[in-house]
């Protein structure tokens, strides 16, 4: 490997035109154009940048500045350079800022030098580059491996990439954005550097980059048809009424190819300068411009004429982006003035339209339907679930009364309430108020870090009830986009339940009702260290107070339930809070 040079570009595509490589078979692919090439010694590369008659910049900002604000936490003014620096395409910034972009969102611990070579060593027993092809791993869509004019070498090495990934991320099944993304990095920085970034985007978990599965896949284009139903009305009012015969699903299933097989090399490589910051919803907004753009060309350009289209609207979109009549600035400038498109707005939209899916149980796999089951079709858990539930009737304090049976009862009820994909994991108790104390510091301790949890309550009364909580308690210090504290965090998974004397379960009232409910309907949940609170809206389903003595139960709009002890205000006997290893 010493010495040896990986040129990425396929720099054979590629004449000289008045000292810019352009690609003769799409002369918008590359304005000016980067070769990188990449001197790899003793496993360390590095990156090397060859530019072609920058001519005079406009005063851009640095690195060093961007660096600087992200290590004061000035993440807003980052993201206001990042979408206003129009930085060339060929500017060297990108391999430095890139990669602390994609940091910031990592999760994980430190990897240690050479963990990326040594991954590659266990999975291919080489670190040495294979010239024999290599089989790419299942949730990579064979149909969607774009590599923007990697050469074959380069090619090799995103393929290698997406493999370790892989063998790292087992959870990842379905993420066919994976691969081009993977393509785009290695224009700009290292095979190493590469699949760093990648795993900070997979593991990031206060903003979402790269769905990972079928289902994330499916509700994340559906959300874009509902926001795009909302935003761009007039656009798909229009799309609906020339082709009767297409069902709008057939279109937007395809939305992210719009962007990342569509649209010209320039426009999309100053679009990750932001999403690598930002997220998905980067992604989200160009959507809703390339909708609407593509409207007013069908009106005014006879090459988008509705007879031209009728028969393949989603084909004529990606064409119509490897045409765009706009800039990269102007593209992000009418994507960011969007208005009413906030990230709480966004994940609203996202969360119950998959709450609407999982309720369902029904994935769409290439147009079938598979109904998705983990449990027996008398509603009982499956054997591992059962074994899981057994550890947990061991385990519970709060069956303390109840007869064996009884409990093990209540437990499979429990049970076969929780989504599917948690039954698999194994219940874990975090915290009991009779081992760890009555208190919500340390109840934040042990708990605040983990999703979801399980909570039951047993008052001195005997009644049992409690909810299911869908993200972490942590959620309660997350700042918005201004710097806001939100008072309510969690997602429609969120539900209540009571155990004894009467068993019901109380699910997010948006599950069956596609209508916006309002707010009042999507207050799930919300903490601060005087106080817990599951459920609002015109009252308060669970609340207690800080030293988990003392609670009250009220009806609430987001449960629609009725308050789950007879007498509204209880003492609290016993708090067990239960977490899912592996979940």
């Amino acid at each position: 490997m010493v010495g040896k040079i990986i040129a990425l570009r396929d720099m054979d595509n590629f004449s000289r035109r008045s000292s810019v490589y352009v690609d003769p078979e799409c002369d918008k692919f590359f304005e000016m154009p980067l070769f990188i090439a990449a001197s790899t010694t003793d496993m360390t590369t590095k990156c090397y940048c060859w530019q072609f008659s920058p001519g005079k910049e406009p005063a851009l900002r640095s690195f060093t500045e961007i660096q600087q604000l992200l290590q004061q936490s000035k993440k807003r003014d980052v993201k206001s350079i990042l979408r206003e620096n129009s930085w060339p395409i060929n500017s060297p910034i990108r391999a430095q800022l890139w990669p602390l972009l994609c940091a910031q969102h990592q999760t994980k611990q430190n990897m240690l030098e050479g963990f990326y070579w040594d991954m590659v060593h266990q999975v291919f027993g080489t670190t040495e580059l294979s010239e024999k092809p290599i089989m790419l791993p299942a949730f990579v869509d064979p149909a969607h491996c774009i590599t923007y004019h990697l050469t074959r070498t380069g090619r090799s090495v995103a393929d290698r990439i997406v493999n370790v990934l892989g063998y790292d991320c087992p959870d990842i099944t379905y993420s066919p954005v994976l691969y081009p993304i993977t393509s785009i990095l290695l224009h700009f920085m290292s095979e190493e550097e590469a699949y760093h970034c990648l795993a900070s985007l997979v593991g990031s978990k206060e903003k979402v980059f790269i769905k990972q599965t079928k289902l994330q896949h499916e509700v994340t284009w559906k959300t874009v048809m509902q926001i795009a139903k909302k935003h761009t009305k007039n656009a798909v009012t229009y799309f609906q009424r020339i082709c009767p015969g297409v069902k709008l699903e057939r279109v937007f299933m395809d939305w992210c190819w719009w962007i990342l097989a569509g649209l010209p090399f320039q426009h999309l490589v100053r679009i990750m300068d932001c999403y690598f910051h930002e997220g998905i919803k980067v992604l989200y907004r160009i959507a809703l411009v390339i909708i609407n753009l593509f409207h007013k060309e069908c009106q005014s350009n006879n090459e988008w004429s509705p007879d031209n289209i009728k028969n393949d609207i989603g084909n004529a979109l990606i064409k119509f982006c490897k045409k765009i009549p706009v800039s990269p600035s102007k593209l992000l400038h009418a994507a960011f003035s969007i208005r009413g498109l906030s990230s709480t707005y966004i994940s609203r939209i996202f969360m119950k339209t998959e709450m609407i899916l999982k309720s369902r149980s029904v994935l769409n796999n290439g147009g079938s339907k598979q109904l998705v089951k983990s449990r027996s079709s008398d509603n009982l858990p499956t054997s591992q679930s059962q074994v899981n539930i057994q550890m947990m009737s061991h385990t519970l304090t709060i069956r303390e009364r109840l007869y064996t049976e009884t409990c093990r009862n209540l437990l499979f009820t429990l049970w076969s309430w929780l989504p599917v994909r948690i039954t698999m994991y194994q219940p874990v108790l975090l915290y009991t108020t009779e081992e760890h104390g009555c208190s919500l510091t340390t109840f934040y301790v042990r708990v605040e870090q983990h999703e979801p949890t399980l909570m039951m309550i047993k008052t001195c009364n005997n009644e049992v009830f409690g909810a299911y909580c869908s993200s972490r308690w942590f959620e309660r210090n997350v700042k918005d986009d201004k710097g806001q504290r939100q008072a309510y965090f969690g997602t429609g998974e969120t539900f209540l339940f009571s155990l004894y004397p009467e068993r019901a379960k109380y699910p997010w009232v948006g599950i069956e009702n596609e209508k916006d409910l309002g707010h009042a309907s999507e207050l799930f949940m919300a903490a601060d260290s005087k106080m817990i609170t599951i459920g609002g809206g015109e009252g308060q389903a669970i609340w207690m107070d800080e030293n988990i003595r003392f609670g009250k139960t009220d009806s609430c709009k987001t449960f629609n339930n009725p308050p789950l002890c007879p007498t509204g205000d209880f003492e609290i006997r016993v708090l067990e809070v239960y977490g899912f290893d592996g979940a």
